[in-house]
């Protein structure tokens, strides 16, 4: 089945001096940015607690819950980071700030081994621990008992907010609306975009993964001596490396596949879900769209520019996407 077309008649227009996709994902991140983003985020972190999520199976995930400003709130809405991010993450903060300032709580996950967090499990974070982020989810329903609950996401976090959202009414999690950024489509697809592509996103990944081993293998040196991990020179290299060592999954191939949201894999979703993608994403490659299996609950929209999470069409803030999640979750909660 078709998904719908997008409601938003606001596309993404960028000055063109914006226009480039690297521009995009560069300026995104910029220090100056990053510090108007604490600047606006000084409430939502003056009023943030952190807690610790029962993720089952005794495994624990640090979190922090930002009560909505006034008296009422919208509902609650989960905020979920890319990989190598964190519950910190620039746009974890500006897109946190924005829904707090519209009337909604927000509670910001981090994954496991995110956040300085490689001491809270034993176990080694991988992109198929789909489970644990399902008990969180519903673990931080029973605790704050929302009158609406949301979540979103950006890069590998759209991908987790959209399993979740497939698996929601199993879990009996009462979840309403689901918004990814840039979602990872086709894992394989991305690892090869990150290989081939620009070189700085590579070493990007690359260096924050190698500095999470490092802090993991101090947490636990009795599990863990990864020695020299430079002698991994590529993401598929050191991915395959962890993966045939540290999973049960049999191959590189079987593991990318476990995350992946194409191949049909939508077809069940009742949850209703909207991807906000970009044609020229340098990450997540605009033809993986033809492979993801339609459900009438899903919305996509697909802009011409915007990056890998950037969309930024003027240096002040919000970004673009910030104000389309706020909007969405206004109309629809």
């Amino acid at each position: 089945m078709e998904a719908k077309a997008a409601e938003q008649p606001d596309s993404f227009q960028p000055p063109a001096w914006l226009g480039n996709r690297h521009v995009q994902c560069v300026v995104s991140r910029l220090p100056g940015r990053r510090k108007r983003i604490g600047r606006l985020a000084a409430d939502l972190l003056a009023a943030a607690r952190p807690e610790i999520v029962d993720a089952g199976d005794g495994i624990r995930l640090l979190g922090y819950h930002s009560p909505a400003a006034g008296s009422q709130s919208r509902g609650l809405v989960i905020l979920l980071h890319g990989w190598e991010g964190s519950a910190d993450s620039h746009y974890m903060l500006s897109l946190g700030a924005a829904l707090r300032h519209s009337g909604f709580a927000v509670f910001r996950l981090n994954f496991r081994d995110h956040g300085e967090t490689q001491a809270l499990n034993e176990g080694l974070f991988h992109s198929c621990r789909i489970d644990e982020v399902v008990n969180a989810v519903r673990s931080i329903e029973r605790r704050h008992a929302p009158r609406s609950l949301a979540l979103a996401g950006h890069s590998l976090g759209g991908n987790f907010a959209v399993r979740v959202a497939l698996r929601a009414p199993a879990a009996g999690i009462s979840l309403d609306r689901v918004i990814a950024v840039c979602p990872v489509l086709k894992p394989t697809s991305t690892m090869r975009a990150l290989e081939e592509g620009f070189w700085l996103y590579r070493d990007y990944f690359l260096s924050r993964w190698r500095r999470s081993l490092q802090a993991k293998a101090a947490a636990f040196p009795d599990l863990y001596a990864f020695g020299d991990l430079r002698r991994l020179p590529t993401l598929t290299a050191t991915t395959d490396f962890f993966v045939c060592r540290y999973t049960d999954f049999g191959s590189l191939d079987a593991y990318l596949d476990g995350y992946a949201l194409t191949g049909g894999r939508l077809g069940d979703l009742n949850v209703p879900t909207r991807m906000i993608l970009a044609a020229d994403d340098p990450v997540i490659p605009v033809a993986d769209v033809e492979d993801l299996g339609r459900s009438p609950a899903l919305t996509l929209e697909l802009s011409e520019a915007g990056g890998h999470c950037g969309f930024v069409d003027a240096l002040g803030l919000p970004s673009w996407t910030d104000r389309q999640v706020v909007a969405d979750l206004e109309r629809h909660l």
